[in-house]
């Protein structure tokens, strides 16, 4: 693709960025076979090579952002499918959250919309505060129906439960139980924190049985992944940085052979802190944090399981976007799975999301209904005994929407290496 940036404008690195992935772009059209937006909606505006005309001409021109684009750049969800189609490599990961940037900096919202994203921004990545927000939302359930859609929805996706205070996501070291191989930090998360810490429990369980010992660093919360997707890039900067600096307090403790990461959505995000700090202090120690980390599935693939005894399941795999196209790990997951014991199916389209995306599923939550219904009808026609992923949201999104019982890939092969059944199997027993 051709393009007219001014020496001024690419003198910014991040415009410079965004030039080299716009000029990467030869209009083939192979995106919009994989864009969920575009098969849901039709609008070649709402597929990524639409999308990159409209962000290339706002760029361009140094504009400010209008409501028609803000409408399509909106509605796309950052699975990144269009990044694994791609045949000419286009970097559309970083343009989008160039152009995501920019329209928060220079377009303003209707209120509603910035409400309900100021909100968003200061609720999520606080574990206390978002467990407060969902039993807000119990007690709006009896007037649910008065409510405006978004708010509706949001009342709608709240978990039917609130797990107790995990004191195993405290900071301390949780000591190998195995001969000791590693020292790595778990990253425990935000929302994963308020609503699910059997996967941290079962990732520790399962590190620590196979070697690790599993440090819960001081100081560390939310990777920024949330507010970065929302184009609020200060916020998120602010949480990254707290983590970068809490990761190496302890690689000078006691080293660090890695950063396990067991919800995905973090996982690129972390891994892309390199590029997120570039030319600021935290330069340096943000790329060796980004290198640092690993899915958890990552780290067990290199450790081996060792002796698993699964029992006789059928396992239907969802890959998350941000695994399988934004970290391109693909085989780990099942691959451990099948050494385990269990039988792994995957669903038709696989490579398509299921319409959780971060906070996307409260943001469009007709577009997110629509995909997560295509998903789950995908995944029941396997006929699964269990639904394995490795993203919170992805599970919750699924969760949602089927009694299938849904959990973490980790507390599976946690479960198959000796630890107990995972408490969505026990649940769907009784």
């Amino acid at each position: 693709m051709q393009t007219s940036f001014t020496p001024e404008q690419l003198a910014d690195p991040t415009t410079a960025r965004s030039e080299k992935a716009l000029r990467a772009c030869v209009h083939c059209g192979f995106c919009t076979a994989t864009c969920p937006s575009y098969q849901v909606l039709g609008d070649e505006l709402d597929s990524p090579r639409g999308r990159i005309y409209l962000i290339k001409d706002m760029l361009e021109a140094g504009r400010a952002a209008d409501p028609r684009l803000v409408t399509h750049i909106d509605r796309c969800l950052g699975c990144l499918a269009c990044t694994t189609t791609c045949p000419s490599g286009v970097d559309y990961m970083h343009l989008l959250d160039h152009a995501r940037a920019h329209i928060e900096a220079t377009h303003k919202r209707k209120l509603p919309d910035r409400a309900l994203r100021f909100i968003l921004a200061k609720i999520l990545p606080y574990p206390n505060r978002f467990r407060a927000a969902i039993l807000g939302a119990w007690l709006a359930r009896p007037i649910a129906r008065f409510l405006p859609g978004r708010l509706k929805g949001m009342v709608a996706f709240a978990p039917k439960s609130i797990p107790p205070r995990a004191r195993h996501e405290d900071p301390q070291t949780h000591a190998a139980t195995a001969p000791r191989r590693m020292r790595v930090a778990l990253l425990t998360g935000c929302a994963q924190r308020a609503v699910n810490t059997d996967i941290s429990a079962a990732a520790i369980r399962l590190l620590t049985r196979h070697g690790a010992d599993v440090v819960i660093p001081k100081g560390m919360g939310c990777c920024g992944a949330l507010t970065h997707h929302m184009g609020r890039g200060k916020e998120s900067h602010a949480l990254a940085a707290a983590n970068i600096r809490a990761f190496m307090a302890e690689i000078a403790t006691g080293g660090l052979d890695a950063i396990v990461i067991t919800t995905s959505g973090c996982g690129t995000t972390i891994k892309d802190y390199g590029i997120m700090f570039e030319g600021t202090e935290l330069a340096e120690p943000a790329a060796r944090i980004a290198a640092l980390a690993r899915d958890i599935t990552e780290v067990m693939a290199e450790i081996g399981l060792g002796q698993a005894f699964a029992p006789p399941l059928r396992v239907g795999y969802h890959a998350a976007c941000s695994l399988q196209h934004g970290q391109r790990i693909t085989a780990a997951p099942k691959d451990l799975l099948r050494s385990a014991g269990f039988t792994v199916l995957e669903p038709a389209d696989s490579h398509l999301c299921c319409g959780s995306a971060g906070t996307y599923n409260l943001l469009q939550p007709e577009i997110a209904a629509e995909l997560g219904r295509r998903k789950v009808s995908t995944l029941t026609a396997i006929r699964p005994d269990v639904i394995a992923a490795g993203n919170i949201g992805c599970m919750m999104q699924i969760g949602a929407k089927t009694g299938i019982p849904v959990v973490h890939t980790a507390e599976l092969l946690d479960w198959a290496t000796g630890g107990p059944k995972p408490p969505q199997l026990l649940a769907a027993e009784g």
